[in-house]
């Protein structure tokens, strides 16, 4: 530990967290979940286990006049067999809102995986400690995000100045449920996933129960959501549930349903839009599973495949583009008693264009210019002003199941300039559909 300031210990309490729903105490001090206890106690599925234990969106959240901070902490950290190494986990710190600082955390336990056989044995390792220093003087809230992709215990909080839970401050809480692409994927750090970029811009506060591989439609997930405050809410559905190959038609219809109907339980007429997946050329007509392209891992690269029968859509397997028309169904069917149920084709974020531009590098999952580009084109359809997310008459409806864009949309990404922390300047819904791009 550095010697040079006077540390004050404190405690890592519930009320300096947000975006996590449960604190565990753990032999070495507290683990960040994003899924309550009771959830946890319902799976045995160590994939699952793993993500929502990965602090996507959780950060440390405190009042104070410190100008040095460490946190001690240790980090689980994912080896693949035969892929390249991944790098450590990102902390992004935040002063007064703003960007401050970005550091990793060396040592940590090492959990290595083989996909090709299955497995997963995991090694344990030591914690790390992390440390900002030269803040600037004076009261200022400080945010530190955790590593999106690292499940992270916290073992101690060290500052130069006393620490306090920083204030409400009066923010809309948007909660929201998705795939490995809301949970992160390959962003380059925890501020800068695609929800957390469209939060930061919509002047929102995030709790992202995107989970990778997990967004299954289970019962549980349904009842987590319903039982979590919330202003609004956003589910993205469809990409895990091809690539699990986990249901047909006849299953997934109703359980979306039922995943609807267990979250208006909690919420009856909170802002719900249900986003359909992203372009995925790998299943847009092509079933799952998706499997390691076992080529790329010889060359020592990381690469997705679908391996599915396309004539199988005839028997119920589902596709990209089969969920999109059933989401689109259910919604339209919903609508007519949930005025405050929304729609939006995935496709309006990521796209035929962007793929061309962007394309997804491991065939699922976007880079870091992706979530970008994502988290700019969902500020701007969701959060702007005649948007599914913002305040209106209770009978006014201008979000349906129908397809929409906006066509400054169509050729570029969004620059700064667009947009404002409120979201858009200038722009416009179009009121025409666009081609059928469904299987």
């Amino acid at each position: 530990m550095n010697t040079e300031h006077h540390w004050i210990t404190t405690p890592l309490t519930a009320d300096l967290l947000r975006g996590a729903l449960d604190l565990e105490r753990t032999a070495h001090g507290v683990l960040p979940h994003r899924l309550p206890a009771r959830a946890r106690a319902q799976y045995m599925d160590g994939q699952l286990a793993m993500a929502e234990s990965q602090p996507s969106g959780v950060r440390l959240v405190f009042r104070t006049r410190a100008t040095a901070i460490e946190l001690d902490a240790l980090a689980t950290k994912r080896v693949y067999v035969g892929a390249p190494p991944r790098p450590d986990g990102v902390y992004d710190l935040l002063v007064d809102g703003r960007l401050a600082g970005r550091s990793c955390v060396s040592g940590g336990n090492t959990l290595t995986i083989d996909m090709t056989a299955g497995t997963a044995e995991q090694q344990s390792g030591p914690a790390g400690t992390l440390r900002f220093s030269g803040l600037p003087e004076g009261v200022k809230d400080i945010e530190i995000w955790l590593p999106h992709n690292e499940t992270t215990e916290l073992l101690a909080l060290r500052t130069d100045a006393p620490v306090e839970p920083a204030p409400d401050r009066g923010r809309k809480v948007w909660l929201h449920h998705g795939s490995s692409i809301s949970h992160g994927s390959d962003a380059a750090s925890p501020t800068t996933t695609w929800p957390a970029l469209a939060a930061t811009r919509a002047g929102v506060e995030l709790i992202n129960l995107g989970m990778g591989g997990s967004a299954l439609l289970d019962p549980f997930t349904a009842r987590a959501l319903r039982d979590t405050p919330a202003d609004l809410i956003s589910l993205k559905i469809g990409i895990n549930v091809v690539n699990a190959d986990l249901m047909r038609l006849r299953a997934f219809v109703p359980a979306v349903h039922g995943f609807l109907d267990t979250i208006r339980d909690g919420h009856p007429a909170t802002p719900l839009l249900v986003v359909s997946p992203l372009l995925c050329p790998i299943h847009e007509d092509t079933p799952g599973p998706s499997a390691p392209d076992i080529s790329a891992l010889s060359s020592g690269q990381l690469r997705f495949c679908a391996t599915g029968d396309p004539a199988e859509r005839a028997h119920g397997k589902l596709t990209l583009g089969v969920i999109r028309d059933a989401l689109a169904r259910i919604v339209r069917q919903r609508a007519a008693e949930d005025p405050n149920l929304y729609y939006l084709d995935g496709r309006d974020l990521y796209g035929e264009a962007d793929a061309a531009e962007l394309p997804l590098p491991d065939g699922l999952h976007p880079d870091a210019a992706t979530h970008r580009r994502i988290g700019e084109r969902f500020t701007q359809l969701v959060f702007r002003a005649d948007g599914p997310f913002t305040e209106r008459p209770f009978t006014e409806r201008p979000f349906t199941d129908r397809p929409f864009t906006d066509s400054s949309l169509t050729d570029r990404s969004l620059t700064d300039s667009d947009l404002t922390d409120g979201g858009l300047t200038g722009g416009s819904l179009t009121d025409h559909g666009r081609e059928d791009r469904s299987a």
